[in-house]
């Protein structure tokens, strides 16, 4: 029997899976193939260089699967921001619906994607952002808990409660993101009022991921203790895996005032990271990842990966409905 959500409605998806966007990870082969095992795939704007690029990424994908399949877009700080209304543009010109929008001041983006027909599921951290999403007319939302790989936010409320939360205060459907890896997280994110699940380290460990087969290998041989949080004192919180470099920013940071950025900056640089997908080398750079990687030893197919949880989750509903039993009689 199927697991049958309104996400997997509104989407029109098989699974109630979501593998949310990653920077340098969320390209077509791997939003394809998640979209191909039904799942939603989905492709990550800012991996592309440009906006045209990201065109060539869309075509791509489309040749790859005929299924629905999703773009992210991340609103970032930045001195010199990248041209967000030419990728949503673009994207919406090749035909994309369906939008992950994620960062602060979203309401633009949004605004226009709505004005165009199109599904969008928004990020949040906490509750009031959230409620403000609502209002800005987005169509569902992520919930992300502290567990998550990224930037969790300044509050650090575990997805047990925010779920919670979410299912107390929220009319839109939401997916749990943070800490969900198997069966057993998909089925508690369901019990918690989730309509789905979002995950980004999980699927980082995949056969189509396009990482580096050794930073892929790393991830299994891990446990959840081994990711720390950088820029706790520059307000801008972000989990990643603990290595050389992310240790040495911890430390950097832990003296009287803190840091400031500058004293930073090539250390966590974005190409620093990239280059460990690339060369596979853990301690190059920076590199998200969240403590889920507690959870993950093996490196499945999407395919693989989406139906044994799929098949898991149906097992431990299955198995949590027979301890409801009706009272004997005297």
């Amino acid at each position: 029997m199927p697991i049958v959500t309104p996400i997997t409605k509104l989407l029109g998806i098989r699974v109630p899976i979501v593998q949310g966007g990653m920077q340098w990870v969320g390209v077509p082969k791997l939003a394809a193939a998640v979209s191909e095992a039904g799942g939603l795939g989905i492709l990550t704007a800012l991996t592309q260089p440009s906006p045209a690029a990201l065109r060539t990424a869309i075509r791509e994908t489309k040749r790859l699967t005929s299924k629905p399949f999703g773009v992210n877009i991340t609103l970032l700080p930045s001195i010199n921001p990248p041209d967000y209304e030419g990728y949503a543009r673009t994207a919406v010109e090749e035909g994309v619906r369906i939008f992950e929008t994620a960062g602060n001041n979203p309401g633009p983006l949004i605004k226009y994607f709505k004005s165009s027909g199109c599904i969008v599921l928004h990020k949040c951290t906490t509750i009031r952002h959230a409620k403000s999403a609502e209002k800005l007319g987005v169509d569902f939302l992520s919930i992300d808990g502290f567990e998550c790989a990224g930037h969790p936010g300044e509050d650090d409320i575990g997805g047990l409660v925010l779920l919670a939360r979410a299912a107390q205060e929220l009319k839109v459907p939401y997916i749990a993101s943070g800490g969900i890896a198997d069966a057993r997280g998909f089925a508690a994110a369901l019990a918690l009022g989730a309509s789905g699940v979002n995950m980004g380290t999980r699927f980082m460990c995949t056969v189509e991921s396009p990482i580096h087969q050794n930073i892929k290998d790393k991830i299994v041989a891990s446990t959840e203790r081994d990711t720390v949080h950088i820029f706790r004192t520059l307000h801008n919180t972000a989990r990643v895996f603990k290595n050389k470099i992310s240790m040495e920013v911890v430390k950097i940071e832990s003296k009287p005032g803190g840091a400031k950025f500058d004293e930073v900056k090539d250390l966590v640089s974005g190409a620093r990271g990239r280059k460990v997908y690339e060369l596979g080398d853990p301690d190059y750079g920076v590199w998200s990842a969240g403590v889920v990687i507690g959870l993950i030893n093996d490196i499945p197919t999407c395919e693989e990966l989406i139906k044994g949880m799929e098949k898991g989750a149906e097992d431990v509903i299955d198995g949590l409905s027979k301890m409801v039993v009706e009272k004997a009689k005297l």
